[in-house]
């Protein structure tokens, strides 16, 4: 599996304290094994992010991802607190 970073994940994930930034890096490599590893809480959004899902981080922390065309290839939209991802 293949992941790819948008311009604004990257600007989130760089404003992320080091031990969140710490937490995602775990929390990867455990989606890598396994995306629907309870602890991650994988679901499909709706709304704004139709065709999405999104994955636990810890905390209110969560990522914003989109499955490619290619199917092995994953690319990480976003990365916050659920109320900056999901406000209207």
């Amino acid at each position: 599996m293949k992941f790819l970073s948008s311009r604004e994940f990257k600007k989130s994930y760089r404003k992320l304290r080091r031990a969140e930034q710490e937490r995602f890096k775990e929390r990867i490599k455990i989606f890598g094994a396994d995306p629907f590893d309870p602890m991650l809480r994988n679901h499909a959004l709706v709304g704004k992010y139709e065709g999405c899902r999104s994955i636990a981080v810890g905390g209110d922390m969560r990522v914003v991802y989109r499955v490619t065309e290619l199917g092995d290839v994953i690319l990480l939209l976003d990365i916050g607190t659920h109320s900056k991802l999901y406000k209207s």
